[in-house]
């Protein structure tokens, strides 16, 4: 059986992945490390790919993890990326985010959780249900301010323009956060937002079975 090494997003942690089902893979979630002093998002990832034992492996990233599994990959042969609500290049990244990135406002303003901006965090990652809402929480408390603040800055200023012969997207057409009009992917899910990992869990296994087997189960 071969291992999918999975990153999940900004204030996600595991939970974001178990309910994936992927016939032939186990997969193994790849955890958040605490960031160093100035560190690049590619001197991160070469601290990520450390945890990686497989030759040529499988690599998901979910939101900001997609960004991070690109940048492992420039690093190390990889077989397959799969980016599940993510971006492939930093022109994917929609204008208010890179108006962020430009007036510096992350800096200057917080860019933590609390009970006033939940709400509206809630409201981009597409999430209604309680369950979903208890686990978001859940991971948010897990996470330092110190990495809140980089993998923002990081992902708001993500330069790259390079492409992996076999990256796949997908995407959904309701996502708030990143915008089905900024990217092009390459699988679409339908009325899905940017939490589609768990509200759409179905659909996304259609994707990504039809990804890994693309003659005997492809049915997009």
């Amino acid at each position: 059986m071969r291992t999918i090494y999975c990153i999940s997003g900004l204030g996600a942690d595991e939970r974001a992945f178990s309910r994936l089902k992927v016939e032939g893979y186990r997969l193994q979630v790849i955890h958040w490390l605490q960031p160093k002093n100035s560190e690049t998002l590619p001197q991160y990832a070469e601290r990520m790919r450390s945890c990686i034992s497989d030759e040529n492996p499988v690599l998901m990233g979910l939101s900001f993890g997609g960004m991070v599994c690109i940048e492992i990959a420039k690093q190390i042969p990889v077989d397959k990326i799969i980016i599940i609500s993510s971006v492939k290049t930093s022109t994917e990244i929609p204008a208010w985010m890179r108006t962020v990135a430009t007036l510096k406002l992350n800096k200057i303003l917080p860019v933590g959780s609390s009970k006033l901006t939940a709400p509206i965090q809630n409201h981009f990652l597409g999430i209604s249900t309680s369950e979903e809402k208890a686990m978001v929480a859940a991971a948010r408390k897990k996470v330092t301010k110190l990495y809140t603040k980089w993998a923002v800055n990081q992902a708001i200023n993500w330069k790259n323009d390079w492409h992996h012969p076999e990256i796949y997207h997908i995407h959904g057409d309701n996502d708030k956060m990143f915008p089905i009009k900024y990217t092009r992917p390459t699988h679409t899910v339908k009325d899905a937002g940017h939490f589609m990992i768990m509200n759409k869990a179905d659909e996304v296994n259609d994707c990504i079975n039809a990804i890994l087997y693309p003659v005997s189960k492809n049915k997009r």
